[in-house]
Order: C-alpha cells, then sequence, then structure tokens
C-alpha cells in the first residue's frame, strides 16, 4: 500500500492508523543489511502540509543517518544473511567516478570546470566483493542554470567502471516555477536524486537501489533493478506535500 498526500482524507488516516501508529517500530538498512531500527514517534492525518509522513526516531550502533546521508526502513522479513556494504569511495575510484561524470557532461556539450558531487557511494548489490557506485553530480552552467547528473557505474570484467545508468537534467528558475533564490537551494541537495540505499527485496540475490528526490511539493521515490550490465526502473512513486 502507498499513499499520497492529494488522496482523499479517509484514505490518509486509514494509511496513517496503520502505518505510523506511534510505537510501530521497522528495521533500518543500511548497506542492504539490518542496521538497527525506525520507531514511530506521531503523525497528524489532519496536517496541513505534512499530513501523509510522520516523525520518527532511528536506534542504531552502525550508522548515523543526517543530512544527505539517509536509509531505508522496511518491515519486510529480511531473507539475506550478508553483511552491510556501504562506503565513500576510495581516492582512485573517486578519480574514475568524476572521469565518468565529465565524459557524461560532455554529452550534453558541457564542460565541467568544477565539478560537485551531493552524494557518491560505494555499495555491493550482488555480495561478489565488487562495489556498485551511486553517484549525484552537478555543474554550474551559469549563475541560474545547473546540471544535474545521477548514474549508477559497475565494474566490468575489464576492471574498468561503465555507467549502466544515466539521467541528466538541467534546471534553472524557469522550470521549477520558483524565483532566482531556489538556486542556492538547489545547490544544497534539492531537486537532485539521491541514494536511500540497497535493499533484494524480490530475494532474487541481487539487490534493488532505492532513491528519493526531494522537491517543492514532496518527494519522488524511485526502485532500480539490475538487467544485466544496465539497470532500469522498476518502480516509481511520489509523494506531495507542502515544502521540503
Amino acid at each position: 500500500m502507498r499513499l499520497n498526500g492529494s488522496d482523499a482524507e479517509n484514505i490518509v488516516t486509514a494509511f496513517d492508523k496503520t502505518y505510523y501508529k506511534p510505537g510501530t517500530v521497522y528495521r533500518l538498512i543500511w548497506g542492504g543489511s539490518n542496521a538497527g531500527t525506525v520507531k514511530v514517534k506521531s503523525f497528524d492525518p489532519r496536517a496541513e502540509c505534512s499530513k501523509n509522513t510522520a516523525t520518527a526516531t532511528t536506534a542504531s550502533s552502525k550508522v548515523t543517518l543526517k543530512g544527505l546521508v539517509m536509509g531505508l526502513a522496511t518491515n519486510q522479513v529480511s531473507k539475506t544473511t550478508n553483511a552491510s556494504y556501504r562506503r565513500k569511495p576510495t581516492a582512485a575510484e573517486k578519480e574514475e567516478m568524476d572521469a565518468l561524470a565529465r565524459a557524461e557532461f560532455l554529452k550534453q556539450k558541457l564542460t565541467a570546470k568544477t565539478l560537485h558531487f551531493q552524494n557518491l557511494t560505494a555499495i555491493d548489490v550482488d555480495n561478489d566483493g565488487k562495489a556498485e557506485f551511486v553517484a549525484s553530480y552537478w555543474i554550474e552552467i551559469d549563475k541560474l542554470t545547473r546540471g544535474l547528473l545521477f548514474f549508477i557505474a559497475s565494474k566490468g570484467s575489464n576492471n574498468r567502471y561503465s555507467v549502466g545508468y544515466k539521467e541528466y537534467r538541467s534546471l534553472d528558475p524557469s522550470n521549477l516555477l520558483a524565483g532566482s533564490d531556489i538556486m542556492s537551494t538547489v545547490d544544497q541537495g534539492i531537486y537532485h536524486e539521491m541514494l536511500l540505499d540497497v535493499w533484494d527485496y524480490d530475494a532474487d540475490g541481487t539487490g534493488e537501489i532505492f532513491t528519493t528526490q526531494t522537491g517543492l511539493e514532496g518527494a519522488g521515490f524511485t526502485a532500480y533493478k539490475r538487467n544485466g550490465s544496465k539497470w532500469a526502473k522498476a518502480y516509481e512513486f511520489s509523494n506531495y506535500h507542502c515544502g521540503f
């Protein structure tokens, strides 16, 4: 069951009472494995801008979630015994990911004079000891225009990384229906697609990659599933609410 903030009040209330009941505990997923718990504190189905959300606390001895470092919460029974795998890139890996990002920007006829990233994380979707990377890069095209790049990269038989999924977007105040001051918020992470975590929800041995994208009117969620050396969207959903 899924919920959108634009749903009828009775639907929102029923969902909240089922999944956001105070004291409800979910498992925290980090690096594809159990990492602690997420406990619901409260919800308000009549709140003007957050009726489809709840406040919660996390408890973990493995990770501290903050800012753009996020995880997953689930009530699904785990069928994996794999150890958690999620880390920052090494210097060499970062250099290789930067090269991939610059090449993708060049395909958009953009030269990345200064390359920025919101998130660059190594995960292991199939427990083979070879890291996959989930990357959220951006560049300043001009004072009011940003180029946003999201990609998933995997290591091939040649021991080099290649992009298995990518999405590029150009943002400026005109396509955001907002004033020029919105760009400082974009630079901090709003509208960028970023990693939540990896989780093998269908128990086929390869984890799906979950991401989120926060905007002015809610958040979008996507799950990616691997198909050979490529990745494709397996699920998309947007949850409407006011602000970010």
